[in-house]
């Protein structure tokens, strides 16, 4: 903490400026000035220099300092085993306390899941200031029957004379060992944690996020589990905390019973011989600060406290390894039907009339829009639960919102995770919101009991703690009454990490300067980095990109001998880093003898501070990565009282094992920019490992300025992601999709894709919240024994049946991409545009035309879909009449399934659920289930694949003669039409077969 210095440069700086109102709207700023207001200096947000110590060439080795454990007193039961570990030697105290004693807890829960649990003994004699993770925040399952099942795991140990205790995790069905820290030393002090397991050459892990990287991690990637504010820098730990990874095994099978592991890269796009695969899943329940050290030969897993609490998951496959970790975190929340529309939103809605404006002019241009959504703009002076009485008054509001809704739309707004703190000495600065909160004691502490005082937007802020039932209450009654107020329809909760503007309890004493301005310049205020020309504009725009780079470099002339002299004055030959080292019987919070590789450096920056304290006495050190993952629930929790019965809305930007259950997230501060589009897909599939499937990103890039090209193929690829939303930062160009002509056309050829699917997508969605099967898919889980597929996340599936293969780089008019099981032909695929069956390519990799304003899309063989028309709506788009496609596989046999409710309810009144499946020139329908609401019309029936004309074409459902059917040889399908009177024009009220 440097609360005191930090004081007084704050008193010694008195910086002041215009209190401003800064929006934009059409991408020109426009600023209201209403007072005189103080400006946090920009030290304020700076921390001490620290070095993280994988990059610390004087840093301790802990396996080579530390002398590790020796297992005793061993005893095994009908469930597992206990034992105690004893230090081997002298303690090391690397970065810490060690710890003397510990005990070791190991349980077969089911037969596929394994719990390891190592913990200090008897922590009050040791004098240890502790924190093991409690299960009222986060869930810890036991074993399920009481007595040992049938495991799929092995547990199995071992004392070393030079290392001590290892342990090994092997899984009996194939015979390898997942998990290995034989020959490694176990280290486990006060504020260190080490575990190191060995790998086979060229592992394949997946997960342990949140972070911006391709899919699969490769073996030379530090992996920072830290939740941080920070606008998706690459590789680094940004929002969420997700301590979990599977892991695939490839297998080369050999003529006899023998297979050979696959070692050699896995990046070959054209791979011979047989192979099969296996896949393992382990999640690290801790939610302290942690660092995944993945290298050639071994994973280093570190925490900077808590207890080593490690779940294995057998698999063998990859459904089978999410499925048994839903089992411990919980399944996906049923989203809203409607929260599958478009949202459209922006920082820059600078009033009601604009962000109707907006609404309109996709009306205008026939767009479909579900949700418009605004930003921090609508606040008053940026504070939660309050209005700008004048720009976003709550008569307008309301009046706008039934407007909304009596069209079939919906309205989210954005929610930040910190309550202003008003001015003592100004009696017209008071903030009921606060009042409540404080009153009630929901708010952090600093370590002597006052409130800790941090800085947001609004200024010098407070923080609930999420540990206190009197916040969880607060918040619901804080949030009922706003929507009282304005009928709201959802909540986008943001800077969640949670996130502060600087170090330490700034506003103490300091809070007669209420309200404040961050210690930088928002987007667009005079002085700001104006955002410049779009990526590639040099390309697309060769003749203006010339100019202006002359203009560019004749200012670089001008200064570049001022800039020199400057930095040679301030060049330093050597660095000084804040190092601590360890304190016995005490725990050093704000910086911890072991330096994580933390984006922002010190702990305390942009964030609230490690010491501060909830009011049971637990640290925010201990608890960090939890508040987001908190805030969620409280805020679902408000939702279903302020709204009982509906399900409710919420999109988060920090999460945690198990957040998906109650929300959904977005990408975070993307930037325009193609790569950012690229990574977009990595990281979606990473969440539907981490079990919140309702994922999308900021369309088109939130900062900087996006181009007609690059929105032009965001808003296709977008289009089959769950969460379909273009968002972006105050001060850039406007990119809504009606912008461009191009645009809207992509945008209107890939919606009325995305509509047709919407009912296969709350499908996918049932099964993910009932089963929790996942929705986006990478390829190699779906062809689990390709190893060419293995790091393959450019394209994806979407569920079983859809794969998308978008282009991702600028100026191409192709795409390289890959069929699986094509080649092999074991799979076929349909083109979705035409039905055609796709060629067998004579390689796997082939190139697929796709002008712009075009996404390749294929169905894959063997999946019949349900499908309704594109409208302006979801509502409107549920009324409109079913038709079904029938994809035949290579067997030509086909199967689908569809689920049918209100779309709205946590408790449906009905269900309806209905299983399809066509073989040998019949299509048979079962329906199960009382919801009447979509038994509508069947208008057609595709079905792909058929390579002649039929002997008739004549159509009969239940032996009665309906329709005639019409076969296209070009792309040989048969088409069934004017079916809307068949089945009395109802096409899901019982049981049918065609024939």
């Amino acid at each position: 903490m440097r609360a005191n210095a930090l004081l007084s440069s704050l008193l010694l700086v008195p910086c002041l400026a215009a209190a401003q109102t800064t929006t934009a709207g059409s991408g020109n700023a426009t600023t209201t000035t209403f007072a005189a207001q103080f400006t946090v200096p920009a030290a304020a947000d700076e921390g001490a220099l620290l070095l993280p110590n994988v990059f610390d060439p004087t840093a301790i080795n802990a396996q080579i300092a530390c002398p590790g454990y020796n297992a005793s007193s061993v005893k095994t039961s009908s469930t597992g085993l206990t034992a105690h570990l004893t230090l081997a030697g002298t303690a090391c105290n690397a970065y810490g306390t060690d710890i003397h004693d510990l005990n070791l807890t190991v349980e077969y829960q089911t037969d596929s899941r394994l719990h390891i649990n190592i913990r200090p003994s008897n922590i009050a004699s040791q004098n240890q200031s502790w924190y093991l993770l409690s299960t009222d925040y986060v869930p810890a399952p036991s074993q399920e029957n009481g007595q040992m099942t049938t495991s799929d795991l092995t547990f199995s140990w071992s004392n070393s004379v030079k290392t001590g205790f290892g342990f090994n995790v092997t899984r009996n069905s194939t015979g390898d060992v997942l998990f290995s820290t034989t020959g490694t030393k176990l280290v486990f002090e006060s504020q260190f944690i080490e575990l190191v397991t060995q790998q086979e050459e060229n592992y394949n892990l997946y997960g342990l996020g949140e972070v911006i990287h391709g899919l699969r991690l490769g073996n030379n990637l530090t992996r920072t589990i830290y939740a941080a504010d920070s606008g998706d820098p690459i590789d680094y730990n940004i929002y969420g905390s997700h301590p979990f990874y599977l892991q695939t095994k490839y297998f080369e099978v050999g003529n006899g019973n023998s297979s050979t592991p696959v070692t050699q890269p896995l990046d070959t796009t054209n791979a011979t011989g047989n192979y099969t695969s296996s896949s393992h899943g382990i999640y690290f329940r801790n939610a302290h600060g942690m660092e995944i050290l993945m290298r050639p030969t071994n994973v280093t897993w570190r925490t900077l406290g808590g207890s080593i609490d490690l779940y294995f998951f057998s698999g063998p496959a990859q459904t089978d390894v999410t499925h048994q970790y839903l089992d411990v975190i919980g399944k996906p929340a049923l989203q809203n039907y409607w929260g599958f529309g478009f949202h459209q939103c922006r920082w820059g809605y600078e009033n009601w009339t604009v962000t109707e404006n907006v609404v309109n002019n996709y009306a205008k241009f026939e767009i479909p829009l579900e949700t418009i959504w605004n930003d921090i703009d609508y606040m008053f002076q940026y504070r939660d639960f309050d209005n700008d009485p004048i720009r976003f008054n709550y008569s307008d509001g309301t009046a706008f919102l039934n407007r909304l809704h009596s069209n079939g739309q919906h309205y989210v707004p954005i929610i930040d995770s910190a309550i202003y703190i008003p001015n003592p000495a100004n009696a017209s600065d008071a903030y009921s919101v606060f009042n409540s909160g404080n009153q009630t004691n929901s708010f952090l502490l600093n370590p002597d009991g006052s409130l800790y005082i941090g800085e947001v937007w609004p200024g010098y802020t407070v923080f609930p703690d999420w540990l206190a039932a009197s916040a969880q209450t607060w918040w619901k009654n804080e949030m009922a009454a706003w929507i009282q107020k304005l009928p709201i329809d959802g909540a986008w909760i943001d800077m969640s990490e949670v996130s502060s503007f600087c170090v330490g309890s700034c506003g103490t004493y300091n809070l007669s300067l209420n309200p404040v301005h961050p210690g930088f310049l928002l987007p667009g205020e005079p002085g700001d980095v104006i955002y410049d020309y779009p990526e590639g504009f040099n390309i697309t725009n060769a003749t203006e990109a010339a100019s202006a780079s002359s203009a560019s470099m004749a200012q670089a002339d001008a200064t570049s001998t001022a800039t020199n002299t400057a930095a040679g004055t301030t060049s330093s030959t050597s660095t000084s880093y804040l190092r601590t080292t360890p304190t016995p019987g005490s725990r050093n919070v704000n910086h911890p003898p072991y330096v994580i590789n933390n984006v922002q450096g010190d702990l305390a920056v942009h964030a609230v501070a490690p010491n501060a304290t909830h009011h049971n006495g637990i640290q925010e050190y201990d608890v960090h990565n939890l508040f987001g993952h908190q805030i969620l629930q409280a805020t679902y929790a408000a939702l279903a009282a302020a709204k009982p019965g509906l399900r409710p809305f919420i999109i988060g930007r920090s999460t945690f094992p198990g957040s998906g259950t109650v929300a959904g997230h977005w990408g975070g501060d993307n930037a325009s920019k193609f790569y950012y589009m690229y990574f977009s897909i990595p990281q979606a599939l990473s969440f539907s490992l981490f079990g919140i499937p309702m994922f999308g990103v900021d369309t088109c890039g939130f900062n900087s300025n996006s181009d007609e090209e690059l929105c032009n193929r965001w808003m296709q690829l977008s289009a089959f992601f769950p969460f379909y939303r273009n968002h972006n930062v105050l001060s850039a160009n406007s990119q809504e999709a009606y912008v461009w002509s191009s645009v809207i056309d992509a945008t209107k050829t890939a919606m009325n894709v995305r509509f047709q699917l919407l009912p296969y997508i709350y499908t996918l969605f049932y099964n993910a919240h009932t089963s929790g099967d996942t929705v986006m898919r990478a390829l190699a889980w779906e062809f689990p024994n390709d190893p060419s597929l293995a790091d393959a996340d450019r394209q994806f599936f979407l569920g079983p049946s859809i794969l998308v293969t978008p282009v991702l780089t600028q100026g191409a008019t192709s795409v390289d991409g890959v069929f699986p099981g094509l080649v092999e032909k074991t799979d076929v695929y349909y083109d979705w545009y035409n039905k055609t069956p796709v060629s067998v390519p004579s390689s796997k990799n082939t190139t697929i035309a796709a002008p712009l304003s075009h996404i390749p899309v294929y169905i894959r063989g063997g999946a019949i879909l349900a499908t309704q028309q594109m409208a302006m709506t979801t509502r409107d788009a549920r009324n409109t009449s079913w038709s079904i496609i029938v994809a035949p596989g290579v067997n030509g046999t086909a199967t689908g399934s569809l689920y049918l409710d209100d779309g709205e309810s946590v408790q449906p009144n009905a269900t309806k659920l209905v299983t399809m499946s066509a073989a040998m020139g019949s299509l048979n329908v079962t329906v199960s289930g009382s919801y009447t609401g979509l038994d509508l019309p069947l208008a057609n029936i595709t079905i792909l694949g058929v390579t002649q004309a039929p002997p008739s074409n004549v159509v009969m459902i239940n032996g009665d003669v309906v329709a005639n059917s019409t076969y296209n040889a070009t792309s040989k399908s048969l088409f069934i039409g004017g079916l809307e009177k068949a089945l009395g024009g109802n096409v899901w009220g019982g049981n049918w077969t065609l024939s």
